[in-house]
């Protein structure tokens, strides 16, 4: 009985201590997946969210002269209320997807729209990782800006909301004079931040 039972208790122990030494040795683990996926261009970014965002805001409150008369807009009910709110959500949040590490500017192969006055897409991404704290400070200011709008939206202060959309505008043109058009010919006083595009 002894020969039988020295042999399996042996073999039983084997198993045991094998099976404690799988456990503890360190299991192969996948990489972590990124917490985010960078698909959209800085390009993409301005079109799709900054231009209509901003656009949507100053386009809300504003007096209108013409051959009828003046004719004073601004957001009265509620559902306008909203949409300027959503906007400057869409406004705010653009600036955090703008500070992303690893964004391009634009898709290769893109050019400048007007090559006498802006940069190249792969100048201003050269630009912006030479200095990457201008950057950031850019869009942080463009954020404060937008929570005043924001501030005013939930307020529902029209006068308040006319008078931060200059915010909103300064900051873009600061930011589009150092990457943007940084050689662009501007006199002393220009009589409006805003650029038309």
């Amino acid at each position: 009985m002894r020969k039988i039972l020295g042999p399996v208790c042996a073999a039983t122990l084997a198993a045991i201590t094998a099976s404690c030494a799988a456990q503890t040795q360190p299991v192969s683990k996948a990489e972590p997946q990124a917490e985010y996926r960078l698909t959209a261009t800085v390009k993409d970014i301005m079109d799709a969210l900054v231009d209509p965002g901003s656009d949507y805001i100053w386009d809300s409150v504003e007096t209108v002269v013409s051959a009828k008369g003046v004719e004073e807009k601004a957001p009265r009910t509620d559902e306008e209320w909203k949409q300027v709110r959503n906007h400057a959500i869409m406004l705010l949040e653009a600036t955090n997807l703008l500070q992303m590490p690893g964004r391009h500017v634009a898709q290769p192969g893109e050019k400048a729209n007007d090559p006498n006055v802006e940069l190249a897409p792969d100048q201003i991404e050269a630009a912006i990782i030479k200095d990457r704290a201008a950057w950031i400070n850019h869009a942080h200011n463009l954020h404060d800006a937008v929570m005043k709008t924001l501030n005013a939206a939930d307020a529902k202060d029209k006068d308040k909301l006319l008078e931060v959309g200059n915010d909103i505008d300064e900051a873009c043109e600061k930011c589009h004079l150092q990457y943007w058009y940084p050689n662009e010919k501007r006199p002393d006083a220009a009589p409006s931040l805003r650029k038309s595009d």
